[in-house]
């Protein structure tokens, strides 16, 4: 199969290229993002190999269609950036990578609340520069405190197994209970009691029309006065601009983000000899209480072998079968 790999780095052409030994396909590989700009770089492709920045909307799907492509392989977890009803009239396949290594993404968020916690930046700041002050780090304890984990499939179930190690109170929102994180002792509430009740919150869930901006300033009302807010997911799932206002009343102590709900001018690129355009996200970066990565939780080497395995797998089970068991189906 001839498959055209966008947003591509030089990671992923190491990791694809050698998980593609076995299969045979024929990749090219490509820096740019597939977008309605950039259609016309598909040619001669069976497939198209697409990354969370790459907009795959109704007309980039009618281009797609109009060169003959009929699969589009995510290699990530999420879909929101592929319009699923287009794909299924077109009658292209859309195959993802459903788990990748839930522990990486898990372990980073674990991350994040420690570095918040314990300011670490500030505290490395200031050691660099000979200043041995511990006044304004004081952190807590996590043993014994509340976390929430909006969201408990994979991710989410990790990061449970994670913060039982700790000691703490684990409260869980999702749609449908997980039975493995109910053995491990975590709770599971409604959405507003997670946010009165949590010192801790972590968003693990897609982003989808019911989840889109789903800490906004209502529900930033409900939190505790002063909760760290964590978010490795996807950035919609936060309106910022809330998220601002809620940093500067003090209501949100501290933020960590992976993710952005504009991130696609800004991640995955070096900026660093331009002006930042972003007024938002440049407002965040004032913050002393919050920091910031750059869509990097699922950055580990077991992670981007298991994404390029199952990308490659994906796609030789469609060129065989026709079907693939990582397929997402338009449900309208």
């Amino acid at each position: 199969m001839r498959i055209g790999v966008f947003s591509t780095k030089r990671y992923d052409r190491t990791f694809l290229t050698n998980a593609n030994v076995t299969h045979g396909h024929k990749l090219t590989f490509l820096e740019a993002r597939l977008s309605e700009e950039t259609i016309s770089l598909v040619e001669d492709f069976d497939a198209v190999c697409v990354f969370v920045n790459d907009h795959v909307n109704a007309r980039v799907l009618a281009g797609l269609h109009e060169r003959g492509v009929k699969l589009v392989a995510l290699r990530c977890a999420g879909f929101n950036n592929v319009n699923l009803r287009a794909a299924s009239e077109y009658g292209i396949k859309v195959v993802r990578v459903p788990a990748y290594s839930p522990n990486s993404v898990a372990e980073h968020t674990l991350g994040l609340m420690l570095c918040l916690n314990r300011q670490f930046h500030r505290a490395y700041n200031r050691v660099r520069e000979g200043n041995f002050s511990l006044d304004g780090l004081m952190g807590f304890d996590l043993c014994r405190r509340t976390i929430g984990v909006v969201g408990t499939g994979k991710i989410g179930e990790t990061l449970c197994h994670l913060l039982t190690g700790f000691r703490t109170r684990v409260l869980a929102y999702d749609v449908v209970a997980n039975p493995a994180c109910t053995e491990l002792g975590v709770e599971y509430v409604d959405f507003d009691t997670l946010l009165e009740e949590c010192d801790i919150v972590s968003l693990h869930c897609p982003l989808n029309p019911d989840t889109h901006h789903l800490i906004n300033d209502a529900s930033i009302e409900l939190m505790r006065d002063g909760a760290m807010l964590i978010n490795t997911s996807r950035g919609g799932l936060l309106d910022t601009k809330a998220v601002i206002r809620g940093l500067k009343h003090g209501k949100i102590g501290s933020l960590g983000l992976d993710v952005y709900e504009e991130e696609d001018d800004l991640f995955f690129e070096d900026l660093s000899s331009n002006v930042l355009q972003d007024d938002v996200f440049a407002r965040l970066l004032t913050f002393p209480n919050v920091v910031i990565t750059g869509h990097q939780a699922f950055f580990t080497e077991e992670a981007l072998t298991n994404i390029a395995h199952t990308t490659i797998t994906n796609a030789t089970e469609f060129c065989t079968s026709a079907i693939c068991r990582n397929e997402v189906v338009w449900q309208g």
